[in-house]
């Protein structure tokens, strides 16, 4: 587990809005890029992929975020489905109004454990914030230390996929395999159709060579995870997230615990082999 970079994790960050952006036709997803005030805050801010923080907006509350920018960017970028109150509040955000940042916190994907390896990055809809963070953090600087590399990316439809920019821009990366999915055909659509866990089935992966990485809703995990075992993939090999179920960060209001687990602190990432004793409300 990284440490939380804010010595006192109770207090935010003061932070601004600098860009936003709409990431989906409905505009029920929406992008935002934070800069510190102070730069003492900025310099002391340090995450890595996996890794989450708390948003505050004075009177109406915080919620937890999943960090979507690579820790080489001098901005904090998250993105946010508006849902209830508070994200209803942060959707209403422009560039230059502030905020409270608390973090980071939990635990990162663990790829400098992995180097020499392959790696199958795996996501869905929403949830691809953290591991879009990693696989622009990997191709920034760590693409030599890895052999082959894919990325299985889908969502209902083309309008719900997210960071359209980064997609462009790996889809003529020769150092990642990049296969994106959406759930039904589409007019102008001329990627590939179906479900995630079905376009993982297709990808030919070396199982004695592969780590995985997958995070998305759950329904979506829970019938990717066989698909992995299927290929022999071991379950040590096999490491998601459980980042829906954060709450306050430290491990002190107790709702994200799963048996002795607590998300927040242990967590998000965790072994698929890790998830075998816990009760089975993850």
């Amino acid at each position: 587990m990284y440490p939380n970079s804010n010595p006192n994790p109770y207090l935010p960050f003061p932070a601004r809005v600098e860009r936003v952006r709409f990431e989906s036709d409905d505009r029920s997803l929406k992008t935002l890029w934070f800069s510190f005030l102070k730069e003492k805050d900025r310099e002391a801010f340090s995450f890595k992929p996996g890794q989450f923080i708390e948003l505050s907006l004075p009177g109406k509350g915080e919620s937890p975020f999943g960090i979507a920018s690579s820790p080489n960017e001098e901005l904090i970028k998250i993105t946010v489905n508006k849902t209830g109150t508070v994200t209803r509040a942060i959707h209403q955000l422009d560039t230059g109004d502030l905020v409270g940042i608390r973090g980071p916190f939990g635990n990162s994907y663990p790829f400098e454990d992995l180097f020499g390896s392959d790696l199958f990055i795996i996501s869905g809809g929403f949830a691809f914030t953290t591991l879009a963070s990693l696989t622009k953090y990997l191709l920034e600087g760590f693409r030599d230390r890895f052999g082959k590399v894919d990325l299985v990316y889908g969502a209902r439809t083309p309008g719900m996929l997210l960071y359209k920019d980064l997609l462009h821009e790996w889809r003529n990366n020769p150092g990642i395999n990049l296969f994106l999915t959406v759930d039904r055909e589409f007019p102008g659509w001329t990627g590939l159709v179906g479900f995630v866990p079905d376009i993982v089935s297709r990808v030919e992966v070396d199982p004695s060579k592969v780590n995985c990485f997958i995070c998305g809703p759950p329904i979506m995990i829970r019938l990717t995870i066989p698909k992995l075992l299927e290929k022999g993939i071991s379950k040590e090999k096999i490491f998601t997230s459980l980042e829906r179920r954060m709450k306050c960060g430290i491990g002190k209001c107790g709702r994200c615990n799963i048996g002795p687990k607590f998300v927040c602190k242990d967590g998000p990432i965790f072994r698929v082999s890790e998830l075998e004793g816990l009760p089975p409300e993850y």
